[in-house]
């Protein structure tokens, strides 16, 4: 049961990934913990992190 629950996610994964598109239409801007915002560049791949927290 586990194998196949492992097979049907990962051809979920492989046919989910075929139909996006290779590169984003519009920059991605998020706000920072000061509230300014920032924008990441889309000339060459950038990662980027969230850290989350509960209060």
């Amino acid at each position: 049961m586990k194998f196949k629950m492992l097979l049907l996610l990962l051809i979920s994964v492989v046919v989910i990934s075929g139909c996006g598109s290779d590169k984003m239409s519009e920059p991605t801007t998020l706000l920072n913990q000061n509230g300014e915002e920032v924008t990441f560049p889309q000339e060459k791949p950038t990662l980027f992190f969230f850290i989350t927290t509960y209060t």
